[in-house]
């Protein structure tokens, strides 16, 4: 049988005890106050946390004037359209941005918690993120209103969410290489952690069923949306005895790899192989051929993320949901219709 003592909620007082602090440092630590140390400001929010300690966000009552935006990795070009996106409406508001990279399953978590607590961000945008709930109530015991973009995973209710039209998009591609005329079109995959890789994979299956074409598994290979990945895939498929006629790509690095591919096996493109991928990022126009691809309006995106966020810190409205972009198909020169056999 489960004690009163047992169920009831934990003082400010046994915090202390536990954490071997003051109770005038733990009552710092509720209250969102810069002048306690990292460690220990880290040491009592986990205390917090296993306590399940309910608490009232921090009320702020003066705007610091920043935005947080992390991201696991700044070495794409993503990443830099959505920097560009946030920092250009930020900037008009009156904002300054804290760009930083941090994996979440490391150690470096607790400090850029306490870091993130002291100087006082008014709102934080992750973006290919996934949060548990230990790490969403984390966040949100700071008082700081948190908006992912492009998430990992299914987020939970509680968190806003601003993506693209990933099935439209993948769907979109397939559907625009069976109006050309082909059928064996294969796809090198994303990410499999990703929600946008496996969306934009249903809606490459979506297309060929919907036109009546055979699923054909041999024609579907994994990837993890670098180009060295793309061109392994594409060698592979270019291999098989009966080869693809046309590659959808779940991104446009990986169709970079896919042209390598090809001109390593003498085929000319389109003439002899169409491929089409998925972002539209500035390499895509410049390749020759262009690349076709889907547009995803990652800059947008951003933009939009960080809008809603200051909408919510002004009380004009509260964060909805989720925010999803339409995709578009963008024709040049890498696809046209199969080479006759």
């Amino acid at each position: 049988m489960v004690s009163k003592q047992d169920t009831r909620r934990a003082t400010i007082s046994e915090i202390a005890r536990e954490a071997g602090v003051s109770v005038p440092t733990v009552s710092k630590v509720l209250n969102g106050h810069a002048h306690v140390a990292a460690e220990t400001r880290a040491r009592v929010e986990e205390i917090i946390a296993k306590r399940d300690y309910a608490r009232r966000p921090a009320k702020r009552k003066q705007k610091a004037g920043l935005v947080d935006l992390v991201f696991p990795g700044l070495g794409s070009e993503w990443a830099l359209e959505i920097i560009e996106g946030v920092e250009r409406v930020a900037q008009d508001a009156g904002y300054g941005t804290v760009v930083s990279s941090l994996n979440l399953d490391g150690s470096r978590i607790r400090p850029w918690l306490a870091n993130l607590a002291e100087r006082k961000s008014d709102g934080l945008l992750m973006a290919v993120y996934q949060l548990d709930a230990k790490q969403i109530q984390r966040v949100k015991s700071l008082g700081i209103p948190v908006v992912l973009i492009d998430p990992v995973g299914q987020p939970g209710p509680d968190l806003t969410t601003v993506g693209a039209a990933n099935w439209e998009g993948g769907y979109s591609a397939t559907e625009h290489l069976l109006q050309l005329g082909h059928k064996r079109i294969a796809m090198i995959g994303g990410r499999e952690d990703l929600q946008c890789s496996s969306a934009r994979e249903d809606g490459y299956v979506s297309a060929l069923r919907r036109a009546g074409v055979a699923l054909d598994p041999a024609l579907m290979v994994p990837g993890d949306f670098s180009m060295e990945a793309g061109e392994a895939a594409a060698r592979k498929l270019l291999e098989l005895p009966d080869r693809p006629t046309a590659i959808f790509t779940g991104n446009d690095g990986q169709a970079l790899g896919a042209y390598r591919a090809a001109r390593a096996a003498g085929l000319r493109i389109p003439e002899d192989l169409s491929i089409i991928g998925f972002d539209d990022i500035p390499a895509a126009e410049w390749v020759e051929p262009g690349l076709t691809t889907i547009r995803q309006p990652v800059v947008q995106m951003a933009e939009t993320a960080v809008r809603a966020l200051l909408r919510h810190l002004d009380g004009d409205e509260e964060l909805p949901q989720r925010i999803e972009l339409g995709t578009e198909l963008v024709v040049r020169g890498s696809t046209a219709p199969p080479p006759r056999r």
